[in-house]
């Protein structure tokens, strides 16, 4: 048992222990910004829609990802959210799933917000899109033939 001093005022305790961080953990924590940047890339968001998903500025996110070791303990919780990760995940501490596929892409998104639409809204978007859907399939048979 180690002691720490004049804080435990003389009783032994384990909360001060010289076992140092493994490297690997130790890698894993300073490379925060540049994993906050591949993950935010993976799940299709820009540096400007994550902050506007979380609340904050997009300076806020470019600076977050520029840091080696202090990641934003206030804003994990809403990134990991966010980005569709646990907390660890996104700190490094818990690898993320080996067949993981991007999660969350920009379409994903905004389907999720027109499931959102009242019952015309969507009926509206739907028609939109068989319109501009019919419309390709028409200018690749023109092409084609």
């Amino acid at each position: 048992m180690n002691e720490n001093g004049p804080y435990n005022d003389g009783h032994r305790t384990l909360l001060w222990s010289k076992t140092p961080m493994s490297k690997r953990k130790n890698q894993e924590l300073t490379d925060f910004g540049a994993r906050l940047a591949e993950l935010r890339k993976s799940a299709g968001y820009t540096q400007v829609e994550l902050a506007e998903e979380i609340g904050v500025t997009q300076r806020m996110i470019a600076y977050y990802e520029g840091q080696t070791d202090h990641p934003p303990t206030a804003l994990l919780p809403g990134i990991a959210r966010a980005l569709r990760i646990s907390a660890d995940e996104l700190l490094g501490t818990k690898a993320l799933p080996k067949t993981r596929k991007p999660r969350n892409t920009r379409l994903h998104r905004r389907l999720e917000q027109i499931e959102q639409l009242g019952v015309k809204e969507k009926r509206q978007v739907v028609q939109f899109l068989d319109t501009f859907i019919e419309r390709e399939k028409l200018k690749k048979k023109v092409a084609s033939g």
